[in-house]
Parts: structure tokens; sequence; C-alpha cells
């Protein structure tokens, strides 16, 4: 064909890009495209890092001879009006897993029938997209063991090298990349594609064969942190999984990207994860909100929680073993809805990806995935094991960081004058 469009969604990259690849190997012309759709909101640390990953895009497509479009509105609407200003035939989009981005992909292919557009979806942001592995009884994995061997027998696709150049057709004004205000983490990390495989490269060379045996070290600080850039597709899973799997350490870290698939392909089979309880049978939920808002805060007395909840404030990110603690202490010892969790994250993650953020915080509650739906982590047990010299404490929670090793977790156990002198408030609840 003369002219395709490719519309990026969460795929925001040149590397390993099926969507443009495949349409620069059958167009003489493609016009990329994102479209900024009102109807999804975006908070300001997620606005900040798409800003930056779709600067970074567009800056790689003109080196290539090419540019990014910005359009807003309805993308379906958007793209149509794109392929009647340019004479496209053809459109080449993504494949995704969740409700809106279903939603989407219904209008596309309603709106391509319509005006006798061709229609290519390529395989979804994942290492084995949802339904290309499946339990012997038909639907989907609803347990993650025999997911992960299933997993790692199933075929990966082939990766897509970056085009060198990209034809473009005439297509109006470019459009500016979208405005981000105040309201975003201090410490957010930087978005795109080249701060995506920088990082990926210094992490793969310097952390990843002791990751295995660091990653729950909470001072340690040794996961990878490429899970925004994973959220935002400005690095391709596919790659990232082969290049992990042939250096030490790499199994493990291909683990944690089972589990990300994971969620996917059960979101893919439960669109409501975000909303409702995957495994029902949760008869009520406290309701407190002076409990609630401590623990957002940080103010709940118990400091690897609070650490954890800091962290997510000022980084927009939060050490998984953190994420684990810190949901369960609201759901499980609060006895607080997941939703709110849930909906708290979701605001502040960068990579708060709908699947994996539902999923984990569903898993952890109780009404998910887990086998053991009635495990509780107790923290301070938890904070022993994984902060046992309280670096990771001393780093998010200031007020306590010249508490000795032996005080670091458990501050209400001094004497009431050096309480009252740090500050800290005393614990939500008795966690022994």
């Amino acid at each position: 064909m003369d002219v395709a469009i490719v519309l990026f969604t969460r795929d925001l990259r040149v590397h390993d890009n099926p969507v443009l690849a495949q349409a620069c190997a059958r167009a003489r012309q493609v016009a990329p495209v994102f479209v900024v759709d009102p109807a999804l909101a975006v908070p300001p640390n997620r606005g900040r890092f798409l800003a930056q990953s779709l600067a970074d895009l567009r800056g790689a497509l003109r080196e290539r001879g090419g540019d990014l479009l910005i359009r807003h509105g309805d993308p379906a609407a958007e793209v149509m009006r794109l392929a009647a200003d340019t004479g496209a035939r053809g459109v080449f989009v993504a494949g995704d897993v969740t409700r809106y981005a279903t939603r989407r992909q219904r209008k596309l292919e309603a709106e391509c029938a319509r005006h006798r557009l061709g229609l290519t979806v390529t395989p979804q942001h994942a290492v084995v997209p949802a339904g290309e592995v499946r339990p012997a009884g038909g639907g989907h994995y609803r347990v993650f063991t025999p997911y992960w061997r299933a997993w790692l027998s199933a075929p990966w696709r082939h990766e897509h090298p970056a085009p060198e150049t990209i034809a473009m057709p005439a297509a109006g004004e470019p459009g500016d990349i979208p405005h981000v205000g105040a309201g975003y983490s201090p410490g957010l990390a930087p978005g795109g594609e080249r701060a995506a495989r920088e990082r990926a490269r210094h992490w793969m060379e310097d952390c990843l064969a002791g990751y295995a045996d660091t990653r729950d070290n909470l001072a340690a600080d040794a996961t990878a942190r490429l899970s925004a850039y994973l959220r935002f597709g400005c690095l391709s899973a596919v790659e990232l999984a082969r290049a992990a799997r042939a250096r030490p350490g790499g199994g493990e870290f291909c683990r944690q990207l089972a589990w990300r698939d994971f969620f996917h392909q059960v979101t893919a089979a439960f669109d409501r994860i975000g909303e409702a309880d995957y495994r029902p049978g949760r008869q009520a939920w406290a309701e407190d909100p002076r409990a609630l808002r401590a623990w957002r805060d940080g103010r709940t007395g118990i400091p690897v929680v609070d650490a954890g909840m800091r962290q997510l404030a000022a980084e927009g990110f939060m050490h998984n073993r953190a994420r684990m603690i810190t949901a369960s202490f609201l759901t499980r010892t609060l006895g607080i809805d997941w939703r709110h969790g849930y909906r708290h994250f979701g605001a502040l993650l960068a990579d708060g990806d709908v699947a994996c953020n539902a999923g984990n915080w569903q898993w952890v509650a109780g009404t998910g995935n887990n086998t053991r739906p009635g495990r509780v982590m107790n923290p301070l047990r938890q904070a022993r094991r994984f902060d046992p010299g309280g670096e990771y404490v001393r780093r998010y929670v200031p007020e306590l960081a010249g508490l000795t090793r032996h005080h670091i977790h458990t501050p209400w156990r001094l004497p009431a004058g050096e309480r009252e002198r740090l500050g800290y408030p005393p614990p939500l609840a008795d966690i022994g």
C-alpha cells in the first residue's frame, strides 16, 4: 500500500516495535500518530513520564526522516481523519488487554470497516501475549505456577530492528507534546526509550547476576526499575526477556516478567479486575477514613510501611517488596478495601498498569489469584528480614534516621520522652 497509519498507544519506541516494523515493511509511507484521549485521565506522574516518552519517540522518528503526529480526541475518529488527510489505506496498532484498550480496538475495527481500511493488530505488550498459552480445559490460567511452566515452553516472536528510514506523507502540523504542569513526584525517573535502554544496559551489566539474592533487599534497591518503561512500551518486553535469559541471573528476572504476562492474561479474561473481586466471597471491609489517610500519607507509625508510602510519593515508584508489605498492611491488618489502595497506587505510580497494579492488589488482599488467600504479611517480620539494618527506613523516614538498629523498626518501644522528640506517630495497629 502507499500510505499506512501507525497508531502508537503504549509502545513508545522504535526498537523491536512490531507495529512500526510491519507498517514500514508493507507501506511506502507511514504516518505515526499518538492520540491524546481526553476521556482517559492521566495523573501527573504518568503524564510527565508519557510526555517525555513522546518527545523521545518524536526525536527518534525525526532522526529517521519521519515525525510523530500528536492529535487530541477519540482515537478512532482521529485516525479516520488522518486517513482522509493522507490517503492512508491501512492502520496498524498493538493489541492490549484492558477494558479501555479493547473498546478502542472495537471502535477502530468498526471505523476501518466503514471506511474500507485494512486494520492490522500486532501482538500485545508482553513476552507471551494473553491467550497464546491456555490450560488444557481452555479459558485462562488462574494459578501462576502452571502458567509459568507453560510460559517457559511458549515460543517468543522474533525481534524487529528499528527502521533505518521512515518516509512520511504530508499530514499537516505535527502537534504539540502534551503539556505537564506541577504535581509530579520530585524523584520521578525520566521517560523515553533512550533512558530505558541505558537503564536496562547498566542494570544487566551491574546487577542482574545477583538479582535472585538481592531483589527483595529493600535497602539494596537492586530491582531493575524498568517497570514504567515496560508499561509505556519504551522497552520491548520480548527484547528485554531474551537479553536477560542469556545472562547469569536472568532466569529469576524472566520469572518476574512472566508474572506481568500472567496478570495480563487474567485481565484479558476478567476486564473488571480494577473494580471487582476476581475471587468473590469477601463479606465486608472496614470503613476507617482516618487510618486510610494515615496510610496514604506514610504516617501509620509502622516504619517500613511509612517508608514504602513515602518512597511512592517521592519517586512515583515503590520497591516491589514494599508494595506487598504496604498492601498487606492496608487490606489484611487494617481490613480496608483493596480498591482504595489500588486507586492510590494508580494515582502515583509511573508504572501504574491496570493489569499488574490490580492483579497484585487482589493477590495480596486474598481476592485474586493467590493460592493462599488468607495469608497476612506481618510488617515487623518483613522489615527485620528485608531491611535488617533499617537503611530503607532511614532513607525515606528521616525523623527516624538517628535510631539504632535495635529500635529503627519499633520506635513505639522507646521511652515516652524519646518518642515525643521524634515527632513520629504511634502505630495504627498492634503488630507485635
